[in-house]
């Protein structure tokens, strides 16, 4: 069973830049294309970015393209967010999820297999 551990989480001010990493346990990291979502209280989990097991594709959600990026290494099962100009908006639990299929949707939760436990985002205007 593959889990998965983020971290880089933190307190920071508008404007200012966080990294999130997420490390995958087992050898199968490569054949799973990589989420990030997040989930403020009292909202629904939302789809961040998403990168396709190769790394040749990605997606964002719109209002933070431009501001995040999402990559990964294979060879260190990790994936990674950068988010720079954060705002408060921002603010929420961040999630990574693994998903196997890879007719599955991106956006929706249930299409991912395995998830990590989660690491809080709070930016303060």
């Amino acid at each position: 069973q593959v889990q998965a551990v983020e971290s880089g989480g933190g307190s920071v001010q508008a404007g200012g830049s966080l990294r999130l990493s997420c490390v995958a346990s087992g050898r199968t990291f490569s054949m799973y294309d990589m989420g990030w979502f997040r989930q403020a209280p009292g909202k629904e989990r939302q789809l961040v970015a998403a990168i396709h097991r190769s790394g040749s594709g990605t997606y964002y959600e719109g209002s933070v393209k431009g501001r995040f990026t999402i990559s990964r290494d294979n060879a260190k099962n990790t994936v990674y967010l950068q988010m720079n100009s954060l705002k408060s908006e921002d603010t929420a639990v961040y999630y990574c999820a693994g998903k196997l299929y890879s007719g599955g949707s991106y956006s929706s939760p249930t299409s991912y297999d395995y998830w990590g436990q989660g690491t809080q985002v709070t930016v303060s205007s």
